[in-house]
């Protein structure tokens, strides 16, 4: 899988990360402590891997924007993007300390320790091993579904046009 694609993946996780916490937000933020157990689930559950490839992804992508129309400059490019990868490697935290704290927001210490525990048994490791393949084809299957179902909708659209005497 390319890194463009995994860079893609990873902000599709990211999105559905987001709509898996969302909610009605707790009044109170989370202590330090369930922040820290909202962490240990995240980690338990592989979900922090899904984050690795997408500032790697982004500095592709960015290089790849310049490097058609300055091919001159390739050498300097790289360096550039080698540079990049190292400042920018820290903000990965940010986004999962972010989705930390919504956890946190949702769900009690021990709740999540429930959790932690089932993504330790091996039914859970399975799970976590599994889950991105099985996102990923789900991805794909969207996409698909999503094509289909944009060209029935144009279909019937228009013959519903032409009944009212509309070309389209």
């Amino acid at each position: 899988m390319s890194l463009t694609t995994l860079a893609r993946h990873g902000a599709v996780a990211l999105a559905l990360a987001w709509l898996g916490c969302a909610g009605p937000a707790a009044a109170q933020q989370p202590s330090p402590s369930a922040i820290a157990t909202a962490k240990e689930l995240l980690a338990a559950k592989g979900a922090t891997a899904m984050f690795d490839p997408v500032i790697p992804g982004m500095i592709e992508n960015t290089k790849n924007t310049f490097l058609p129309t300055n091919p001159g400059l390739y050498k300097d490019i790289n360096e550039v993007a080698v540079k990049l990868q190292a400042e920018f490697a820290p903000r990965r935290q940010e986004v999962i300390d972010d989705i930390a704290r919504l956890y946190a927001m949702q769900f009690t210490e021990p709740e999540m320790r429930e959790v932690i525990a089932f993504y330790r048994s091996p039914t859970g490791k399975k799970f976590a091993a599994q889950e991105p393949a099985v996102i990923d084809q789900g991805l794909r299957n969207a996409e698909e579904w999503s094509r289909r179902t944009s060209e029935d909708v144009m279909n019937r659209f228009r013959a519903e046009m032409k009944k009212k005497g509309h070309d389209l």
